[in-house]
């Protein structure tokens, strides 16, 4: 194939003033790369040098085509005129890649120009690699030549390095634990990316107990290390901003507005300017609050309490939620304005009755962290340890409060371990403990929620059928319509039906309680 070299007249460089060393002229006179062809281009005010240097080619090697492009740059620092013109020769050029091998030359032109043939090769408008060439050393008689090869699969050692610094900063978000649930780690690999990169809101969706908050500090500890940010984390609890401090709590209050002295606050959209704002439970956030919070997020700016004058506050938003927002927003519930501002990344994290292969390592995670806390080691007999991951790891053990729950039975275990050691006496003690607990807490559960549809009616439900009731009652809740209730509800028998007809079927369910759709 041919060879063919594109790149600037050296308006200085060519001269020869440095070491009489010429680079245009120089790229024809290395035995291991021949340029059939050079496309030298040049500014119309230094035509007689181009011709020059066209003439001393011809000398080093006839065989070489000199072809001289005109292009007149006003400023040739100015990177928008450089990249311009760059493109729009790359855009009327034509390549033949089947015939041709495009290089290009960087040791000549500006900076800037540099920059826009690295960028313009990099991203393929120009099919090239890059050419580096340098004046012989002291030592040498040959003037210094490399090609640089833009992909970098080619150097292993660096894309190692890459590989290597990637799985640092997903090992931060996952807090050291190594986890294996391929849910999981997808989610942790894409946030890794987004918080590197972006600062567009994240918001975090999952059970309560799943980690959300343990996760927006790791997302600003990796924001911090990757220099995106400087500030501190913020975190708000948006269920306990409904009372009459609210306003000034998070948008602060001058002290014009009570006109009492030691009533000032900055509040906690201005501490986190530079930083992260966690905005926890965002889904309990009053309709008033939330379209205050709106203005704020999309602008940077708001008026504290009592003053007549907006300042700003820059920061990454993150929101986390416990309910389907989307459900909310649809039930008026929730601002769809708000919930289009915050959605922007949208990650729900997985339960830990979905995560059973992760289990073991996060035991291992909590006995280090209780050591550290104890100042004591402590452990499982082995068979205690497998009677309590077989329990764990239990399709039937729900695990309601997620990494709550599990978090806080290892320390109960560990803080009442006798000379450190857990025994299979204890480990039962603690499961039976916990599935009473469960089970209370689901029967209450249950009962509510089927009081806040049927009201007094809810009393004359058996406890057998009242179970079923309030799962269908949920579902409900969070589906679009009563087609999309019954095809969940029904998933596994409306396979083997002729017929599916889930939308009658839960009709009938529901008429046997007094129900209609209408009161979802």
């Amino acid at each position: 194939m041919r060879n063919v070299v594109i790149g600037f007249l050296g308006t200085k460089l060519d001269m020869g003033k440095k070491r009489r060393w010429k680079p245009t002229p120089s790229l024809t006179g290395h035995d291991h790369f021949h340029v059939d062809r050079l496309e030298l281009l040049y500014d119309s005010r230094f035509l007689r040098l181009a011709k020059q240097i066209q003439r001393e080619i011809e000398e080093i090697s006839p065989e070489t085509e000199v072809l001289l492009q005109q292009l007149d740059l006003k400023d040739p620092w100015d990177f928008q005129e450089v990249y311009g013109k760059l493109f729009d020769f790359a855009r009327s050029y034509g390549f033949d890649e089947d015939r041709e091998r495009y290089h290009v030359h960087l040791t000549t032109g500006t900076h800037v120009a540099q920059i826009c043939w690295f960028l313009l090769t990099e991203s393929r408008h120009i099919p090239a690699r890059l050419i580096q060439t340098g004046p012989p050393g002291p030592d040498d008689d040959t003037p210094k030549f490399d090609i640089i090869d833009l992909d970098l699969s080619r150097y292993n050692a660096l894309q190692q390095r890459f590989d290597q610094l990637s799985r640092e900063y997903s090992d931060q978000l996952k807090g050291g634990i190594e986890t294996r649930n391929a849910q999981y780690n997808d989610i942790i690999d894409r946030i890794e990316l987004i918080a590197s990169n972006s600062d567009e809101p994240i918001l975090l969706l999952g059970e309560t107990g799943t980690g959300k908050t343990e996760l927006a500090e790791r997302i600003h500890s990796l924001k911090l290390d990757r220099r995106r940010l400087k500030g501190r984390l913020v975190h708000v609890n948006c269920a306990t901003l409904n009372g009459p401090d609210a306003m000034a709590t998070l948008f602060g209050q001058r002290r014009s507005y009570l006109g009492t002295a030691g009533t000032e606050r900055s509040g906690l959209l201005r501490e986190a300017d530079g930083g992260v704002l966690f905005l926890d439970d965002v889904d309990e956030l009053s309709p008033n609050m939330q379209s205050v919070l709106l203005h704020a997020i999309e602008t940077g700016r708001f008026y504290p309490l009592g003053s007549d004058h907006e300042i700003s506050s820059r920061f990454h938003l993150i929101a986390g939620a416990n309910r389907d927002l989307r459900s909310l927003a649809a039930a008026g519930q929730f601002r769809p304005d708000l919930l289009a501002r915050l959605n922007t990344w949208s990650f729900t994290l997985p339960p830990l009755r979905s995560r059973t292969e992760d289990i073991e390592a996060n035991l291992l995670h909590e006995l280090d962290r209780c050591e550290r806390n104890l100042g004591v080691h402590v452990g499982f007999n082995s068979d205690a340890r497998s009677q309590y991951l077989a329990f764990a790891k239990d399709p039937a053990t729900h695990w309601p409060g997620n990494f709550r729950d599990f978090s806080g039975s290892i320390r109960r275990l560990c803080t009442l371990a006798p000379r450190g050691r857990i025994t299979r006496a204890m480990v039962t003690s603690e499961i039976d403990m916990l599935q009473s607990d469960w089970s209370s807490g689901q029967s209450n559960d249950d009962y509510k929620l089927v009081a806040d549809v049927m009201g007094d009616g809810a009393s004359d439900v058996d406890p057998f059928d009242l179970v079923q009731l309030a799962e269908v009652i949920r579902v409900c809740r969070t589906s679009s319509s009563l087609s999309a209730a019954g095809r969940t509800l029904f998933a596994v028998s409306r396979s083997k039906r002729k017929t599916q007809n889930d939308a009658d079927r839960l009709r009938k369910y529901l008429s046997k309680f007094g129900l209609e759709w209408g009161a979802f």
